[in-house]
């Protein structure tokens, strides 16, 4: 399924993510997801959250530089080899995977994936009984 990821960029300093989360807190925006990509002064805060149209509200209020991107969302079982997959689902369609991430839950391992093509990969997903 294609969903929307927030991507913030932050300074790599002390206290930039706890204000990041502490504003979406009090804006009562769960966060289900991140991962956060790093440089020497900047780093790329990754996230799917439950209300994105309030979380670029409140962030840009405070002049946070924001992307929101389409991205897949796969759900796993959380069982060997379930990554590999869907890395072979997408290897016919010549798709590149951007980056992922990921985590697991009661036996679920749902998995955000950038590629060029969403809807392509999308596509060879359903057809390999994945989604």
């Amino acid at each position: 399924m294609i969903i929307k990821q927030l991507s913030v960029f932050i300074q790599n300093e002390t206290g930039r993510l706890m204000e990041v989360t502490e504003t979406l807190h009090q804006a009562n925006v769960n966060i289900s997801a991140l991962n956060i990509a790093e440089t020497a002064e900047y780093g790329v805060l990754r996230m799917i959250v439950d209300d994105i149209e309030k979380a670029v509200s409140v962030l840009k209020k405070l002049s946070y530089s924001l992307k929101v991107t389409d991205v897949l969302c796969i759900e796993m079982p959380d069982v060997p080899g379930s990554l590999n997959r869907v890395l072979k689902a997408l290897a016919p369609v010549d798709l590149n995977v951007s980056y992922m991430y990921g985590y697991s839950s009661n036996s679920k391992a749902p998995l955000i994936l950038k590629v060029v093509d969403n809807e392509r990969a999308e596509t060879a997903l359903k057809e390999a009984g994945l989604e």
